[in-house]
């Protein structure tokens, strides 16, 4: 289970996201009270462990802008928050590496997923990173076969693994569901969040008892 904590402002956050377990860190690009300036992101993620995922996520930013400021800041991949096309997404995803692209649930670019070459499809609410949470019935129709579908909008610690046990996704995503004000990580919500999830995602993958290597936990760059 690939777990993101998005919104990261600081490095005490960062760092504690990463020691209790986070396999991405997200930064926020776009207008957002958690916008956080180009160098304090390249600052924090250089100090990071190299097994992290570091996302700076956008919307509706010219593709140009999208890469000019990954590369700045030194991330790993791109979210794509908007309205951008197919064509701007790969294009994107050619110069940076690894994308994830955001749809509301139900969005009818979910039928059209390999047009826009995404490495992770993220599926939310009507409101983009409003945390607001939606009906994860319209979740559960995403195309699956090939594609990593990671699901946010309004998760916290304490529906993460009813998300879970219900859409079955590749991934979870979390921003204001594990703070104590916009722009400020709880890490005991944190701990909780991360620890429920994975949870969670063994009882629906449970380690393979004849596998001795299969400790159920989970290496993200091995799917890449």
């Amino acid at each position: 289970m690939f777990v993101k904590i998005c919104g990261i402002t600081s490095e005490e956050d960062a760092l504690l996201a990463v020691a209790l377990g986070a396999d991405a860190l997200g930064f926020m690009f776009a207008p957002s009270p958690r916008q956080i300036a180009v160098d304090r992101a390249r600052d924090i993620a250089r100090r990071l462990p190299a097994e992290v995922m570091t996302v700076g996520v956008f919307r509706d930013e010219l593709p140009d802008r999208v890469v000019e400021i990954v590369q700045r800041a030194g991330l790993r991949a791109a979210q794509l928050h908007g309205n951008e096309s197919a064509e701007q997404t790969r294009d994107v995803r050619q110069r940076t590496g690894i994308v994830i692209k955001a749809f509301p649930a139900g969005h009818p670019g979910l039928g059209r997923i390999p047009d826009y070459g995404a490495d992770i499809i993220h599926i939310e609410g009507d409101k983009p990173g409003s945390g607001e949470l939606f009906d994860w019935r319209l979740a559960e129709d995403a195309p699956r076969a090939g594609h990593r579908v990671m699901l946010a909008g309004g998760l916290h610690p304490g529906n993460v693994a009813d998300g879970i046990r219900q859409v079955k996704p590749w991934g979870v995503d979390v921003s204001s569901g594990v703070e104590r004000e916009p722009g400020r990580k709880d890490p005991v919500k944190m701990r909780e969040f991360i620890d429920n999830a994975r949870a969670a995602f063994e009882e629906i993958r449970p380690a393979d008892p004849a596998d001795p290597d299969d400790s159920g936990l989970y290496d993200w760059q091995l799917d890449f």
